[in-house]
């Protein structure tokens, strides 16, 4: 396999840009460049393209309110040219010169997640809700039992109108219409979702997912039932699946597939005879990934990887620069720089300068208008946070992840709880534990000082099952005037736990057996306030059963509830008392009236004990 060697080309920098808002138009003919469509959280969507070096700008449409989602269609058969931008609940559409072609308002109640077109068809998402127009009419309707993280269409034909959603619960719903046919479960909750090829492979139907862990997978979603292929795991350590998408950097048989990473790698994977992905290239832009796709932007000829990211910035990983670099290789290095790139240094060198004596005049008209004496005052703005406070599987800890679009100074946690630091190479801040007074509430504080330039923080944190509060996390930039904003996290009683769907029955299992006067929906919220990976929203049957299981232990729960009764199944009887506990004090402070029952399973002690020896060991 040939090597890629390639190197970052910055474009632009608009505002914070958030995931499934880059598409590329394709170009007109083969020997022209392609133009870079992105939206951005204040509200816009611009077009641009390069000519002649200079970046130009085709189009800039202002919405008004935050751009969710944009993507690209066309009529059946042709070539997707057409932009449709998702702006609240509205889908908008564009030419790719600019011109207004489509504006309707969905059925959704909720703002628009996620937005797909398929000849005459837009399918869209908000959390929990699936819906599919045909020719702006309303033609399929799906609520998820929990929330919907993106979508994907299959490329059978054009009569099949299979969609993918793939949802918070580690589960991929593939639905004919309003029906669903299959649930598909993956090893963690699927935070992205791609055609394999961009077109599915042979038949259409070959779907690669990323999940928030980082783990990645293809399977084939038949009309009866699925088949996984290749599995990917996250063996380097690195950051969720934000984006993927497939396009050929290399003269190959097969395209090569391009990921992007919560963490700022971008990765390129190319497969072998067996066909199974192998990375043989990875860059860190040191900021989150939001999208990514492949083309021709800067020169025609020169495949690149085209990147945004959370801070707003648009760039290249293109092959030009060191191509240049091996023609001239009988020169020095600055020979090989063109007239272009070096008018291009003087422009950004140019507009440096413009923004440094901007900056220099606002600042003196805000020490002017803040001084003694003076009517004028400091107000403290809300800036963007994006942020993750997931469950690592590897290690058994809490993956917190903290990222801004200017520079962080301190981070400061506090906890009501027990919680410790493990050690983590991915944060270079200076980290200080203070004594707290447990007495006062307080059993955990803890503070890091972040270096120069940066955006990004990362700790892992480990918690103890049976102790539960909140994480409260205190975030100040450096910026003047000083400003501090809180995020606020729940630490469960069962936070070690993640769901499952598969649950041994040959194990021993004790039980707790609940009864008395409460509803479905008060004992969802009772089991969302104990268990992790719960959904917001109540389960619409009868009767609902949930899986769990322990990353630590590897011991199993099964929770089973209705109206007025329920049942908790597990092999480890610690789980089962901090239930009881937990649950008790729910329903006590509810002024429920609780009937419960424990059945203790002997042989479930020495079947724990013999889990807990090798870890002692």
């Amino acid at each position: 396999m040939a090597a890629l060697d390639l190197q970052r080309l910055d474009y632009f920098n608009v505002g914070s840009i958030g995931p499934r808002c880059l598409e590329i138009l394709p170009g007109s003919k083969d020997s022209q460049t392609q133009k870079v469509v992105v939206g951005d959280v204040s509200g816009t969507v611009q077009v641009f393209g390069v000519k002649k070096g200079q970046v130009g700008q085709v189009f800039k449409a202002p919405l008004g309110r935050r751009v969710s989602s944009v993507c690209l269609g066309g009529a059946e058969g042709t070539t997707p040219d057409k932009i449709f931008v998702a702006v609240g609940n509205e889908i908008k559409g564009y030419t790719k010169k600019g011109k207004s072609f489509v504006s309707f308002t969905t059925s959704l109640s909720d703002a628009i997640r996620v937005c797909r077109v398929k000849g005459s068809s837009v399918l869209v998402c908000s959390e929990f809700v699936y819906n599919r127009y045909v020719d702006l009419k309303e033609a399929a309707y799906y609520m998820s039992a929990d929330s919907i993280n993106d979508l994907a269409v299959l490329n059978t034909s054009s009569h099949d109108h299979r969609a993918v959603l793939a949802c918070q619960d580690r589960l991929l719903r593939v639905l004919d219409g309003s029906d669903l046919m299959y649930e598909v479960e993956v090893p963690g909750p699927p935070t992205a979702v791609c055609l394999w090829g961009n077109d599915g492979g042979p038949n259409g139907d070959d779907l690669v997912y990323g999940t928030i862990d980082g783990q990645m997978g293809l399977i084939t979603l038949g009309k009866t039932h699925p088949d996984h292929g290749w599995s990917l795991p996250n063996d380097l350590d690195r950051g969720g699946v934000t984006a993927v998408t497939f396009y050929h950097m290399l003269d190959n048989e097969l395209p090569e597939m391009l990921v992007g990473r919560d963490d700022g790698f971008v990765e390129v994977y190319m497969f072998d005879d067996m066909g199974e992905p192998k990375l043989k290239y990875s860059y860190c832009a040191g900021e989150s990934i939001t999208g990514l796709r492949g083309g021709q932007v800067n020169s025609s000829g020169y495949h690149e990887v085209v990147v945004s990211t959370f801070k707003g910035w648009v760039f290249g990983l293109t092959s030009e620069l060191q191509h240049m670099i091996q023609q001239s290789s009988d020169q020095p290095l600055a020979h090989a720089v063109t007239e272009v790139q070096a008018s291009k240094v003087a422009q950004l060198e140019h507009e440096i300068n413009e923004i440094q004596n901007h900056v220099v005049k606002e600042r003196e008209k805000y020490v002017a208008s803040s001084g003694p004496g003076k009517q004028g005052y400091s107000t403290a703005s809300k800036f963007s946070v994006n942020d993750k406070f997931v469950l690592s599987r590897e290690d058994a800890s809490y993956v917190l992840a903290i990222e801004v679009q200017m520079s962080l100074d301190v981070i400061l946690l506090q906890c009501d709880v027990p919680m410790d630091v493990v050690d983590s190479e991915k944060s270079s801040a200076v980290m200080s534990i203070s004594q707290c007074d447990p007495s006062e509430g307080n059993f955990f504080l803890c503070t890091f000082r972040c270096q120069a330039n940066t955006t990004r923080f990362e700790v892992k944190l480990r918690t103890i099952e049976g102790q539960y509060g909140h994480l409260n996390v205190y975030i100040t930039p450096r910026t003047q005037p000083k400003i501090c904003q809180v995020l606020q996290y729940t630490v469960k009683p069962l936070s070690l736990h993640q769901r499952s769907h598969y649950i041994d029955e040959d194990k021993p299992y004790n039980l707790l057996k609940l009864s008395g006067n409460f509803s479905m929906a008060e004992m969802h919220a009772w089991v969302k306030f104990a268990i992790p990976e719960v959904s917001e929203r109540p389960p619409v049957d009868d009767v609902a059963t949930l899986n769990f299981v322990s990353i630590f232990l590897d011991t199993d729960l099964q929770v089973k509830y209705q109206k007025g009764s329920a049942i908790f199944r597990s092999d480890n009887i610690s789980t089962i008392a901090i239930l009881k506990d937990v649950l008790s004090r729910e329903a006590t402070r509810k002024k429920v009236m609780l009937n419960t029952s424990v059945e203790v399973n002997d042989e479930s002690v020495a079947h724990v004990l013999k889990l807990i020896h090798p870890k002692l060991e």
